[in-house]
């Protein structure tokens, strides 16, 4: 039997709030019938959306607040403003204890200022990463980071390296899992020079717990040849809602191709069965979900516009990352692998 798992929802963020957040949080628990929740946020906004799903309500509790931070608002105002936030108060769930994943579709600077300041960097982490998995032809990978950070120095993408390993022998139970850096070619004489020079640690370092490939280019995330993939946030943010746009652009050429005629009607009708499989590998909603690493808790981030399917499947990622034990996982990798990071950065 499964464990059972607390989620914390800042139920006020997103472009549509409670709802979106309540009907998402039904279906994962349809997915998960072991999850319980806390949703934080107006209760005159939470209250009739929670009443038309009966099964979630007897499964959750509302916190009320009447602060909420808006999609807006800049990191900075969040820090002065954010205490007592919906979003605040769902990250101190997780920081107390009473929830193991917090959810929130709200303002990304927001969240990453917030999570920062209430769960706290890991011992030795600058900068936590924003972590997406990603599909590929094989089955998925995990990117990093993808819009936490605007930029990286070497060292920095060091330990992204081995927070998206730790992520990947969590999830997927690879021993060494295989990482790459995105860069603009495979040669080693191309690209930034922060990107050339976490490259060469990565690569001269032996005892790493990675199995390190090297390069990696763009067109190469979606074939799956690594499991995790590296890359500053800036570049990163662009690949992620590049590839959404893609399969969204596919999904419509292949719509328009298949009421063409009466005969691509037909044939689409027989090919129903293999659209409908295509469909669902393509939906962007299902590998929705961005998880914050290198934090003392789990913090999922939920594009904001997503709809009920998308965060349901942020909330399926945190009740995944939760029950692998991320956070213990993370934490050990680092406190072994520290010094030699320290070491090779300092060469």
């Amino acid at each position: 039997m499964a464990a059972a798992c607390k989620i914390a929802l800042d139920a006020m963020g997103g472009d549509h709030g409670p709802e979106i957040v309540v009907p998402g949080a039904a279906l994962s628990l349809v997915r998960h019938p072991e999850l319980s929740f806390q949703l934080f946020g107006d209760q005159a906004r939470i209250n009739p959306v929670l009443a038309r799903h009966a099964g979630l309500a007897a499964r959750s509790e509302v916190i009320h607040t009447d602060l909420a931070i808006q999609m807006t608002d800049k990191p900075s105002q969040a820090m002065r403003r954010g205490k007592g936030s919906s979003m605040w108060l769902a990250l101190e769930a997780v920081r107390d204890g009473r929830c193991d994943v917090a959810v929130s579709a709200g303002n990304t600077g927001a969240l990453m200022v917030l999570a920062k300041l209430v769960l706290r960097p890991m011992n030795g982490i600058e900068r936590p990463a924003i972590a997406a998995l990603w599909p590929t032809i094989k089955s998925e990978c995990i990117v990093l980071d993808v819009g936490a950070n605007i930029g990286a120095d070497a060292r920095q993408l060091c330990h992204f390296a081995m927070m998206g390993a730790a992520m990947a022998r969590a999830l997927f139970h690879v021993e060494n899992p295989s990482v790459g850096l995105l860069n603009v070619g495979v040669e080693e004489i191309k690209g930034a020079e922060e990107v050339r020079q976490a490259h060469s640690w990565l690569k001269d370092t032996p005892g790493l717990p990675i199995d390190y490939r090297g390069f990696v280019e763009g067109d190469q995330i979606g074939q799956g040849i690594v499991d995790v993939v590296v890359v500053e946030g800036f570049a990163g943010n662009i690949a992620l809602k590049t590839a959404e746009g893609t399969a969204k652009q596919i999904s419509h050429y292949l719509k328009a191709a298949m009421t063409r005629s009466l005969m691509s009607k037909l044939g689409a009708m027989l090919a129903r069965g293999g659209f409908k499989v295509l469909k669902q590998k393509m939906d962007p909603r299902r590998a929705n979900g961005g998880t914050f690493l290198g934090l003392n808790g789990i913090a999922i981030k939920s594009h904001g516009g997503a709809d009920a399917l998308g965060f349901a499947s942020a909330i399926d990622l945190g009740y995944d990352m939760a029950g692998a034990g991320i956070v213990t996982r993370l934490t050990a990798d680092l406190a072994a692998f520290q010094g030699k990071l320290t070491a090779i950065a300092t060469e």
